[in-house]
């Protein structure tokens, strides 16, 4: 069985004092939105792209990048390596698209409490990425 490696990013979208979180009920997961980068895209085209296919909102603004880092898992039997990059956003308006009917399926959007936002993720990995765009924006509220 051979690994599987693939690049992904996605968006940790700060609007105010909430945050942008997709409930995936059919597996009991909260996750932040992302997705694999396609042959040819940017990493920042692709986290756009990504966001706005998986949450519906897609008048997104990249605020910072937040870095990257490695991700070893096994599903259904394969192991994967995955690349995952993510950039801190912010909602430029509140206008949506329609989502494909795959998409609608899997993900519910919720906005969460920044306070409350990255203990409601289930992943470690994830939670990171949402307590440094929490650190950067609190960073830049007191500067103001």
């Amino acid at each position: 069985m051979a690994t599987k490696n693939y690049r992904a990013a996605g968006g940790v979208v700060i609007d105010g004092e909430r945050m942008l979180l997709l409930d995936r009920p059919l597996r009991r997961e909260v996750r932040l939105p992302k997705g694999h980068i396609d042959p040819g895209e940017t990493a920042t085209v692709a986290a756009l792209r990504e966001t706005a296919e998986e949450s519906g909102y897609d008048d997104l603004e990249i605020v910072a990048d937040l870095g990257s880092q490695v991700v070893k898992f096994n599903y259904l039997g394969d192991d994967f390596v995955r690349e995952e990059q993510y950039y801190l956003m912010r909602l430029v308006s509140e206008r949506t698209v329609r989502r494909n009917r795959k998409d609608e399926a899997q993900f519910k959007p919720i906005w969460v409490p920044l306070d409350e936002a990255a203990a409601r993720l289930t992943f470690p990995a994830e939670q990171q990425f949402a307590q440094r765009a929490i650190e950067i924006v609190r960073r830049q509220q007191a500067a103001q």
